[in-house]
């Protein structure tokens, strides 16, 4: 589960990981209100409206129906107009940015409709830096990553000069240790106040990655202030999913509104959904069968259009409900259900599928491979049921067969 960014600033500013103060605003009176209220208490003049989505790259992103304005803006009216010509601003630019469509190098064409702002005090930056812990499943730990290349996106850092970017493994059975924060800081050229700050930064970042079950906290960028201070100008979060149940309050912040309908939806009846680019829809018991057959329909040419569990013990409405959200697709030009009985049985997809085509129609081209427990009895409801199917007898010959179907073959 991913949030946004002032959600994340709430989380590390209780822990005491130094963040620039700021306020969330969802309308336009909200945003003005807190203008004021940032420049007294701060005494800065400058203020920051960031538009508020799960995507990166919003300082760069425009919108759809404003390219004139960013995803992030600094707003340095107060400067020589005072806090009315700051709120001037302010009004104008969050009535422009909510509700509009932003566009990033994350979110692609379509972008996202931004439904909150953040606003937060101006702050006198020094260097920008990157930041993060994150998990990494190959060691099966936590990795604290940092780089002097700040403000720039990681993937081209890596892509371009990887030697700046450094590295450090957690313990988990003693955290982060203070040679190591050393090493970090020592390799981003800090010094004096700087490199302590960084020392108690780092360590208190990693201790909340470890407490919270994060699978990444990323701050990009990461500030080291003109006096010394070193602080998160940007935060990003996700979550362990199955570790949400001992962080109820973070399970509390789940925005819906970034999260697609259909996997909403999926959850919910307790399957395992991810919408994917491709036109071939897929319903499958089992992560790695579902994964496999994934792999199958791209090397024989096609593209999947989704990944989805049923778990080994769906109903049939469960599965009734998967095929509904797989036709629910517009761009799903066939369907490949892909079935190894052994805790699901094979009749029980039978049922599900049966149920569901009587109940929001077949448009596109069906191709079932069942094979397991009940397979015969899965077959005979399937034939009994006057459908359109196509039967296949392996796992390649069901994907080249609905590639067929589809024309959808490269």
């Amino acid at each position: 589960m991913k949030i946004h960014e002032y959600q994340a600033k709430q989380l590390m500013g209780g822990r005491g990981i130094p963040v620039p103060d700021g306020q969330m605003a969802t309308t336009v009176d909200e945003a003005v209100g807190a203008v004021r209220k940032l420049i007294e208490s701060t005494g800065n003049p400058v203020v920051v409206l960031k538009s508020q989505i799960h995507a990166g790259g919003r300082g760069k992103g425009t919108f759809k129906e404003h390219p004139d304005v960013r995803g992030v803006n600094v707003i340095t009216a107060g400067i020589d107009g005072g806090v009315e010509a700051a709120e001037e601003a302010v009004r104008d630019l969050a009535g422009k940015m909510l509700g509009s469509t932003l566009v990033t190098v994350q979110t692609g064409e379509d972008g996202k409709v931004v439904n909150r702002l953040y606003l937060e005090q101006g702050i006198d930056i020094d260097r920008e830096l990157y930041l993060a812990v994150l998990l990494d499943r190959s060691v099966g730990r936590n990795i604290v990553m940092a780089s002097t290349e700040g403000g720039v996106e990681i993937e081209k850092v890596a892509e371009e000069t990887p030697e700046k970017i450094l590295r450090q493994e957690i313990d988990p059975a003693v955290g982060l240790l203070p040679f190591q924060a050393n090493a970090l800081a020592q390799g981003l050229e800090l010094e004096g106040d700087a490199a302590k700050n960084f020392g108690k930064f780092v360590t208190l970042l990693s201790k909340m990655a470890s407490e919270m079950d994060t699978d990444l906290i990323e701050i990009n960028p990461l500030v080291v202030t003109t006096s010394g201070d070193v602080m998160a100008l940007d935060g990003k979060m996700a979550f362990d999913d199955n570790a949400l149940y001992r962080h109820p309050d973070v399970a509390e912040m789940r925005d819906p509104t970034e999260e697609d309908p259909a996997e909403l939806e999926a959850k919910a009846a307790g399957l395992s959904y991810i919408k994917l680019d491709g036109t071939i829809g897929c319903l499958v018991n089992g992560a790695g069968l579902a994964m496999a057959t994934m792999d199958t329909i791209k090397a024989v040419g096609g593209e999947p259009a989704n990944f989805l569990d049923v778990g080994g013990g769906a109903d049939a409405d469960q599965v009734s409900k998967a095929f509904e959200i797989i036709t629910e697709d517009e761009n799903v030009k066939g369907i490949f259900v892909n079935i190894f009985g052994g805790i699901m049985r094979c009749d029980v997809i039978a049922n599900g599928i049966v149920e569901a085509v009587e109940r929001v129609g077949l448009q596109v081209p069906l191709v079932v491979r069942l094979e397991g427990t009940n397979v015969e009895l899965g077959k005979q409801i399937i034939e009994e049921s006057d459908l359109s199917v196509v039967s296949a007898d392996s796992l390649k010959d069901g994907a080249e067969k609905i590639l067929e179907l589809t024309g959808e073959s490269r």
